[in-house]
């Protein structure tokens, strides 16, 4: 299972828009720095409005939503590159996750203490990202280092690496993160084996307070610093940031779904901020969801974008993929909209797809294969 990270400076939320994700209390939420040492790991079901639509269409027993992991990892500090605040513990963290969820503070409270004594979530960002990258030149320079002897040995493998290193050094010297860095696809794959901490898919989440969610109307302080962090994650990263407030999020997690859902209401919220965000995350890894359902079960199952139909059956078993014939879909929107599989059908909405199809996301699918 896919890892997504949430990453940022001490007490900015993080442990506590985890226990709101995760709807635990798993992680120790507290106004001082490095409250976590150890990261908190939770199995988060990806919130999918279409799994009950389907579940009532087929009088389903069971549904079964799609699941990422998400990792509470302690607040970096600057100097996080060269040890500061157990900053290479925790570097090892990020390093083991898929993307990352960097949480920036955008209230403002005089109660809560703020590492670097006010609000400025984009000085905040540099902080963390700065620390990335310097980690990153580190890790480049020594493996390029490690390869010059079997480069001169004619080792093609190394001569590749060497070349990719000379590419990166001065793009991260120049403190741009390995993932805005243009690359060939052989050169992107040969990238995953370094291992970078700034080549993970970002997304920022938008810190706000329990006052400032339904009024984000651009005069705000909390408005004028969720857009200073959308203007800097478009402009440096080519990335999205999305509004939450951890503190609303983790009261939420303690109600039944429908008082929650009075309550957003009652803020003049449509939707959950950590739906948004898990929704938001599962992308960020590039996954896509597909959907099966029958009287026993309905069920979202997870594969990767791109994945064509026998790989997306091998998901279910290794016997599908294998035996693969062909795949029997209609789209979710086309069964809702006409109500059965049988008119699907009739109105040609039903189709086969063989081998060569590419799932998606949202494709209601019925395998045929023969092992």
């Amino acid at each position: 299972m896919l890892k997504t990270g949430i990453v940022g400076l001490p007490n900015v939320g993080k442990s506590t828009l985890f226990n709101a994700v995760t709807r635990t209390r798993k992680a120790q939420a507290a106004n001082f720095p490095f409250c976590t040492i150890e990261p908190n790991v939770g199995i988060v079901n990806v919130p999918d409005d279409r799994l009950q639509k389907l579940s009532d269409l087929s009088k389903s027993e069971k549904i079964l939503p799609a699941a990422i992991e998400f990792v509470d990892i302690a607040g970096l500090v600057a100097g996080a590159s060269v040890g500061e605040g157990l900053g290479n513990q925790f570097l090892s963290h990020i390093r083991e996750v898929d993307a990352i969820i960097q949480v920036v503070r955008c209230f403002e409270n005089d109660d809560i203490h703020h590492v670097s004594g006010s609000v400025d979530p984009v000085r905040d960002i540099e902080i963390i990202n700065t620390e990335l990258i310097l980690a990153d030149l580190g890790a480049v320079k020594k493996r390029a280092e490690r390869n010059q002897k079997a480069a001169r040995s004619g080792d093609k493998t190394a001569k590749l690496e060497i070349a990719l290193a000379e590419k990166l050094l001065p793009h991260l010297d120049a403190g741009r993160p390995a993932l805005t860095l243009e690359l060939a696809a052989e050169e992107k794959d040969l990238l995953k084996s370094f291992f970078l901490l700034t080549s993970k898919p970002t997304l920022f989440a938008c810190n706000v307070g329990e006052n400032d969610l339904a009024s984000m109307d651009g005069e705000s302080p909390a408005s004028k610093h969720v857009a200073a962090v959308r203007d800097y994650a478009a402009r440096q990263l080519g990335c999205e940031a999305v509004v939450i407030s951890a503190q609303i999020e983790s009261e939420l997690a303690e109600l039944p779904p429908e008082e929650a859902r009075e309550f957003l209401a009652g803020l003049g919220v449509a939707d959950s901020g950590v739906s948004q965000l898990i929704r938001a995350a599962y992308h960020l890894l590039g996954l896509r969801t597909y959907l099966t359902t029958g009287p026993k079960e309905t069920r979202a199952w997870t594969i990767h974008a791109g994945d064509k139909a026998p790989a997306a059956a091998g998901v279910i078993h290794s016997d599908f993929e294998r035996g693969f014939i062909a795949a029997q879909i209609v789209s979710f929107e086309d069964l809702i909209t006409l109500g059965s599989e049988a008119k699907a059908r009739e109105a040609g909405k039903l189709r086969l797809e063989g081998k060569e199809y590419v799932v998606q996301d949202g494709d209601v699918i019925e395998f045929r294969f023969n092992v």
